[in-house]
């Protein structure tokens, strides 16, 4: 399955024939066993004996209930293979849409990464002569050594704090949004906040041409409608999507982070770049636009939980039931604050987070700064330069996911190892290329290489640490998310801060290599801790007390 094949018109129609087809997928999965014997069988949350559809007796079946080890069997890719429910179930249109959300989202994010260099021009250091600085090449804005001048007087330190800006309002509701959507519902609780962020991003031009405090507000205000964006859908994916197809699908769900980076920072440059609807605004016009027309086909659509959808077929509604102790279920679970700070599993979780954002944070937002004033590179230049390694992120992301699925679907590898691997990927390599690009100097093909190998690395993430919520407590996933999220959202308020504290006044190599090494010190620390302390099991206190104890793990 991917997200990209078919027209709009198919993907309808097959929601319409997902809806007439129910009753026969129904019967399709009422004949299709589990086991060899007839029914399919079912079981209850402790992994007991239960009936199958058709009345029969079910196999006792706890490798179903299991995320690593015992649960790959031959009868777990049986049942995978069989009981899809047609071409196209209703928990994929889900994670169509939601891709599409995250890709909005990021657009309207990153925009102004990129639109901050028109906005603000770009700066000339004096000792163009020195060796810790590139020079400039023939042609540089058609003018050796001539700074680019924008429309507002932004130095480094307060492009820094605009940037920086989003991350204030970020941190504070990823933990509200992912507890609001565990008690609400996520398809409110997403589609608000994509809405009300892409209506904000559409008067940012008017913002910033009133005060840099305005801008600042706006930009703020975008970050609280945000946060609650991340923690849904993790809570949704631990509702709608089994532990064995979450690196499969989520790393296609999270493919809209590139895709969405790479848009915002190609097309910004080039309407940066342009006339159009006055240059840099008609980034924040356009990309907020399409995110606000977004909502009418997610409202329409989505919904959320399997049993409350109309048109889903009964053949994937028994395939997500058959899950059901390691998926979301609906009744409400409450917060078990002792038992979480407690558990080392989650603390490597945290821990991680922190590590991973403030690289991945400090490349995405000052990616084209460093490509203008140190390599320099033009502004369309620079907004395709930019784009680049989250393009080369993008390809990677989805390949190692479809990697990682099918090395578990031929019981070549556990979910545990395929969360460890795939964090000691995004994580070392990135290390080990910033460490690189340190030495690259002014060779701007070299700097750009190395980038695309740190950034594209960062993919393997979404196999990895990035849904280890899910497979820990599905019925806390949206809590959790929102906590590890804070964390990390914390580090892109910290990351833009540091680097123009750094940078200020001195863009220079060893400036730029300071930047660098600090993330890299960070990335091997975290990554080890995970490594070592990282878990697939679901923790005891995902569960009610009242059912706790009966639990075997």
């Amino acid at each position: 399955m991917t997200f990209s094949g078919g027209s709009a018109l198919t993907f309808l129609e097959s929601l319409d024939a997902s809806g007439r087809n129910g009753g026969q997928g129904g019967a399709a999965g009422g004949r299709g066993g589990i086991g060899s014997g007839g029914g399919e069988g079912g079981a209850d949350n402790a992994g007991n004996e239960s009936r199958g559809v058709d009345g029969t007796e079910g196999e006792k079946t706890q490798i179903i209930y299991h995320i690593s080890g015992e649960d790959m069997g031959e009868n777990v890719h049986r049942e995978s293979d069989t009981a899809e429910g047609g071409c196209w179930g209703a928990r994929y249109t889900l994670c169509l849409l939601m891709f599409l959300g995250i890709t909005l989202i990021y657009m309207t994010r990153v925009c102004l990464s990129i639109a901050i260099v028109a906005m603000a021009g770009t700066s000339v250091t004096e000792n163009n002569s020195s060796a810790n600085v590139c020079p400039y090449p023939a042609g540089w804005n058609d003018t050796m050594g001539e700074a680019q001048h924008g429309e507002f007087d932004w130095d480094a330190a307060t492009q820094g704090l605009i940037l920086g800006s989003f991350f204030y309002g970020y941190v504070g509701t990823n933990f509200a949004g992912g507890r609001a959507a565990e008690l609400l519902g996520g398809r409110l609780v997403f589609g608000l906040g994509v809405v009300l962020s892409s209506l904000l991003t559409i008067v940012s031009p008017f913002c910033a041409y009133a005060s840099k405090e305005l801008f600042i507000a706006n930009r703020v205000l975008q970050g609280l409608a945000q946060g609650v964006t991340f923690p849904t859908i993790h809570m949704m994916m631990a509702t709608w999507i089994p532990p064995r197809d979450r690196a499969r699908i989520g790393t296609m769900v999270f493919s809209g982070v590139m895709i969405g980076t790479v848009v915002a920072m190609s097309g910004g440059g080039l309407l940066s770049n342009s006339d159009f609807l006055g240059g840099w605004p008609s980034v924040f016009y356009i990309f907020g636009g399409l995110g606000a027309l977004w909502g009418v086909p997610w409202f329409l659509l989505v919904h959320d939980r399997p049993e409350h959808h109309p048109r889903i077929s009964q053949a994937e509604m028994n395939y997500i039931r058959r899950h059901q102790t390691t998926v979301k279920r609906e009744e409400k679970v409450a917060i078990p604050w002792i038992d979480i700070l407690k558990s080392v599993p989650f603390w490597s979780l945290m821990i991680a987070a922190l590590g991973y954002n403030y690289g991945f944070y400090t490349l995405l937002t000052e990616l084209p700064t460093y490509l203008s004033n140190i390599q320099h590179l033009d502004m369309a230049s620079s907004g395709f330069m930019s784009a680049l390694p989250y393009l080369v992120m993008m390809v990677a992301t989805i390949l190692w996911g479809q990697l990682m699925h099918l090395l578990i679907s031929a019981d070549k590898i556990s979910v545990l190892m395929v969360r460890k691997v795939s964090t000691a990927v995004c994580m070392y390599v990135p290390m080990a290329a910033l460490v690189v690009l340190c030495f690259v100097n002014c060779d701007a093909a070299l700097a750009l290489a190395v980038l695309c190998v740190a950034v594209g690395a960062s993919g393997t993430n979404y196999s990895g640490v990035s849904i280890s919520e899910q497979d820990i407590a599905p019925n806390l996933a949206g809590t959790l998310k929102g906590i590890t999220n804070t964390v990390g959202a914390a580090t892109g308020i910290v990351a833009p801060l540091v680097t123009g504290a750094i940078t200020q006044g001195n863009q220079t190599l060893a400036a730029w290599r300071i930047v660098f090494l600090i993330s890299a010190a960070l990335y091997l620390l975290v990554t080890t801790v995970y490594l070592v302390f990282a878990t697939d099991k679901v923790q005891p206190w995902n569960f009610p007390k009242t059912e706790k104890d009966s639990r075997r793990f």
